[in-house]
């Protein structure tokens, strides 16, 4: 009975969502999340975005990116290198229009936790090999996870997530965009947990929000 109550309190929850979205012409940002121990020290990286300009159905972009890592720790101290895929539909004078867009990306992350504060720091190079152009692209992104209704990120707790993250091209124009976000999440087991919550990107030109929807998955592909 407590499970059919929360999965009903979730689906009117996501209801409310998509509606304001509609509503307030926001986009929505549905994404998925894997990392997947592959052995002691390497993990592999999956994600599929499929962003909006709307609640859904006007696709703005799908990104698939993958990769493998290797943690230079115990569970931490993560290098990687990857690949991502990038499908952009923007509208162009009223017209929508296609690029692709391939992407290999080098990134570091690193954990911290002070009490109940969970903070991640990832610096991120990108080399974007766009249609028409090249271009360097550096990110760093400071968040946090704090669990509300314990004290550790535990099955069946609740947690506040939030981030910024700033980004800056490798040359002139410096400055791309900024992202915050904030959101509440839930932790299903050891190895999954889904959030949702309300981003807003700052561009030179530019300043939209967008609703997401996240799914994370951390189940092992060995017992290692």
């Amino acid at each position: 009975m407590k499970i059919l109550k929360k999965l009903a309190v979730s689906v009117l929850c996501l209801g409310s969502i998509l509606s304001f979205a509609q509503e307030n012409d926001l986009g929505a940002w549905y994404m998925y999340f894997g990392n997947n121990k592959i052995s002691k020290k390497l993990n592999f990286h999956n994600e599929i975005q499929y962003r909006n300009f709307d609640a859904i159905g006007d696709l703005e972009q799908l990104l698939i990116r993958t990769g493998i890592g290797y943690d230079l720790t115990e569970n931490n101290n993560n290098v990687l290198l990857g690949y991502g895929f990038i499908l952009s539909q923007p509208y162009v004078k009223g017209e929508k229009t296609e690029n692709i867009e391939h992407r290999i990306f080098q990134q570091y992350i690193t954990k911290q936790k002070f009490g109940r504060f969970n903070l991640q720091h990832r610096y991120r190079l990108e080399e974007r090999f766009l249609q028409d152009d090249f271009r360097m692209r550096f990110r760093y992104l400071l968040g946090f996870n704090i669990p509300i209704n314990d004290k550790e990120m535990l099955p069946k707790t609740f947690y506040a997530s939030v981030y910024n993250e700033i980004f800056l091209h490798l040359d002139s124009p410096v400055f791309d965009r900024n992202r915050v976000y904030g959101a509440l999440g839930y932790v299903i087991n050891k190895n999954m947990r889904v959030e949702a919550g309300y981003m807003n990107q700052l561009q030179e030109n530019r300043n939209r929000g967008q609703i997401q929807i996240g799914f994370y998955n951390n189940i092992p592909f060995t017992k290692n």
